[in-house]
């Protein structure tokens, strides 16, 4: 089979929906990883930002484990390669590193617009959000006692055309973490309707006036948070610049939080 561009955008997609799952081993996420920036070398500039992508996430790898030299390697192929997420160089773990002059001289060769970095704070800031209403979910759904299925309301991805492909890479690591999320709470959720199911069928102490009002509270909730998320979809600012210019200085953006 042909590798293509949607074809290895899959496959690192699934590499990563299973990394932030916890499923695999740190070398088998890493051996992935650069299996696809083999595979998409004879892409050309359609490929570069999947190369870029992984090379962001190895550099990941290599800052939890210490090691500064193979971070800023992989970093510095990354940028090479069209990655330009500044609003991710700004996250607690990687801002030790900003002190090194090699960081600094790789992140000032990043080129980003107005209009994607706005983008890009969008995409760092419902990464945050994503996580905090899967936790919130999962309190919530603590001692349910219907037998429905509650998935994770999510904002919609962008589709606004980007002025840089480096966009590209955070876009699918959203995505990823809404999947991983996803499946967990899918996962929690047929446990537990399928645990009050059998309870309905075997024990009589199964309360059918509490089900009834938990299923009325869960559908009122997830209502609610539908419409949340879809309230929050990104929204193009008219005007916003489509001329690639420098990140703004390291250390001005605060990660969203």
């Amino acid at each position: 089979m042909v590798d293509t561009v949607d074809s290895l955008t899959a496959r690192l997609h699934d590499l990563l929906v299973t990394c932030l799952s916890g499923a695999p081993q740190r070398g088998d996420f890493a051996a992935g990883l650069h299996d696809v920036v083999a595979r998409a070398a004879p892409l050309g500039p359609d490929g570069a930002w999947l190369a870029a992508a992984c090379h962001a996430n190895l550099g990941d790898l290599a800052v939890a484990q210490g090691d500064v030299n193979r971070a800023l390697y992989h970093l510095d192929a990354a940028v090479t390669a069209g990655y330009n997420d500044c609003v991710a160089l700004h996250l607690p773990s990687i801002r030790p590193l900003h002190q090194d002059p090699r960081f600094r001289f790789t992140y000032e060769r990043m080129r980003i617009t107005q209009g994607d970095f706005e983008e890009l704070v969008w995409l760092h800031r419902e990464m945050q959000i994503t996580v905090s209403e899967a936790r919130e979910a999962t309190v919530d759904n603590i001692g349910r006692l219907d037998t429905g299925v509650s998935l994770l309301p999510q904002a919609p991805l962008p589709t606004r055309a980007p002025h840089s492909p480096g966009l590209l890479i955070t876009r699918i690591e959203l995505a990823a973490l809404q999947s991983a999320l996803q499946q967990a709470a899918v996962k929690a959720e047929f446990g537990r309707s399928s645990g009050n199911t059998s309870l309905s069928l075997i024990d009589g102490s199964w309360d059918r006036t509490r089900a009834t009002f938990d299923a009325w509270h869960a559908d009122d909730r997830d209502t609610r948070r539908r419409q949340e998320a879809e309230a929050r979809a990104f929204v193009e600012r008219p005007g916003a610049g489509a001329v690639l210019l420098a990140c703004p200085p390291l250390g001005s953006i605060t990660y969203p939080g």
